[in-house]
């Protein structure tokens, strides 16, 4: 066992006792004042009183006063946002810790303001055992600064372990119904069907159709020998791929009345396929910060940077979906950060890898769709977090409610002449998309069950993340 203490004004408080297999976290109570509170479709002017890694008191700015020892954190106007749920991650632990581990990129979600994530499977070995995915829960307890839940991955050849899944200790069952990496294409119908009637929970899934991606490859390759442009990729995995996949998917959640989530839609197309507005949804899905902000121009300045699955697309495309998650037809906003090192992606085209470090500045990439119009705070915050909490059922997490845990992320506007990003990136591969972005509003401070881990540029250490807990 061991404890963390900590001395605060002469006195001697129990930051943290921790043994393996169980942290409780003992926090000294802390004051937010002066904050304008974002949180279920209003924003209201609010004190904070944050008790034992809880919201115990709200109330109108000015009205609660400070307790003896109490931290005090003057919010001067700035916003607070419940903190984001990020539903897909690749935090690359374990197997692939060469280009990101737990500890590095839990770092960097909190600096981007995600007080939780949810962890895909595609690692190596792939987390398609209940075994392996208690492994993984074991790593992030050790190394966490923010809270976590993994995936359950789905292979062809995998069933049983699905089916006897524990929904309380999952986020879901993911299935990549597209090209993947290792075992964890789902390609066998037969399969897909007996993982959709069996399924003991939500069912997230990538959604491209292999065989027209391989055969748009086929045409590159025709065209431009080994030398394909960046730009082609948004060709080879057109919308098509993943219309029809995602038609697939829809089809099988019908049929099997299970519950689906359709991760990172790139196309106007597929949004006929979703209902639009907040209510209670069989089927929902989700946009990325890089498919918001990021259009197929962007291959000429970023190349194989922006190779990501499925690709960044066309303008018309990118104006779709923002559109999309104004009204509610669109659910959620996540990151899919998937971090690789430079020397993976600056490769010619077949070999470079896809995907983008993205939690770093998750917040102020979405608040850029306010900035722009496009979105309102109470938007961002609906679809950061209360969204991904309801569609999840995330416990006690997700909202600024009292009783519930402190996950809270506050803002600010950014200086006219900001260059966007910090000289240091913490992500373990060292690179950004956004290197020479003018983010308008930035992170300044970030409480994870009430502790504050980010703040004045920094990450504050000493706390741990918890594993999230479901109500299923």
């Amino acid at each position: 066992m061991r404890i963390d203490l900590r001395i605060n004004s002469g006195k001697i408080n129990i930051v943290a006792v921790t043994q393996p297999g169980l942290q409780i976290l003992i926090m000294p109570n802390e004051l937010i004042t002066n904050c304008r509170i974002v949180n279920e479709g209003l924003i209201t002017e609010s004190d904070i009183r944050i008790k034992d890694g809880r919201i115990a008191t709200i109330a109108t700015a000015g009205t609660v006063s400070a307790q003896p020892g109490e931290h005090i954190t003057d919010a001067k106007g700035r916003w607070l946002f419940p903190g984001l749920i990020d539903d897909q991650v690749h935090f690359r632990a374990p197997g692939l810790t060469h280009k990101a581990d737990i500890a590095s990129e839990s770092r960097a979600a909190v600096a981007g303001g995600i007080t939780s994530y949810m962890e895909m499977p595609n690692v190596n070995p792939p987390t398609l055992t209940m075994a392996l995915l208690e492994e993984k829960r074991q790593f992030a307890a050790a190394q966490s600064l923010s809270n976590y839940a993994f995936y359950l991955g789905a292979a062809n050849d995998n069933i049983e372990d699905i089916a006897a899944a524990d929904p309380q200790r999952i986020a879901g069952i993911k299935i990549f119904m597209g090209a993947s990496t290792g075992n964890m294409l789902v390609d066998d119908p037969a399969a897909l069907a007996a993982i959709f009637a069996r399924a003991p929970t939500i069912i997230a899934t990538h959604c491209e159709n292999s065989r027209r991606i391989a055969t748009r490859f086929e045409q590159a390759q025709q065209q431009y020998g080994d030398d394909i442009p960046a730009a082609a990729h948004a060709i080879i995995r057109d919308e098509i791929a993943c219309y029809e996949s995602s038609s697939q998917a829809i089809a099988l959640a019908k049929e099997h009345n299970a519950r689906l989530h359709i991760l990172h839609i790139t196309t106007a197309k597929e949004l006929s396929l979703f209902s639009a507005g907040m209510g209670d949804k069989q089927i929902t899905c989700e946009a990325c910060a890089h498919h918001l902000l990021f259009d197929e121009s962007d291959y000429a300045t970023l190349g194989m940077r922006l190779k990501c699955n499925p690709a960044v697309k066309s303008r018309s495309d990118r104006d779709a979906i923002r559109q999309a998650v104004a009204t509610g037809q669109i659910d959620v906003l996540a990151t899919d950060h998937a971090p690789h090192l430079l020397a993976e992606k600056e490769l010619p085209y077949a070999k470079a890898a896809a995907g983008l470090p993205l939690v770093e500045y998750a917040l102020p990439a979405f608040l850029e769709l306010v900035a722009d119009g496009v979105l309102t705070f109470a938007d961002v915050a609906r679809a950061s977090a209360h969204r991904v909490a309801d569609i999840f059922a995330v416990r006690e997490r997700g909202y600024i409610r009292e009783g519930y845990w402190a996950d809270l992320t506050l803002v600010e506007e950014t200086a006219a002449t900001a260059s966007g990003v910090r000289d240091t990136v913490l992500a373990k591969c060292a690179w950004t998309p956004f290197r020479d972005y003018r983010f308008r509003y930035r992170v300044a401070n970030t409480w994870v069950n009430g502790n504050c881990v980010w703040a004045n540029e920094k990450i504050r250490e000493g706390s741990h993340g918890m594993a999230l807990a479901f109500d299923r």
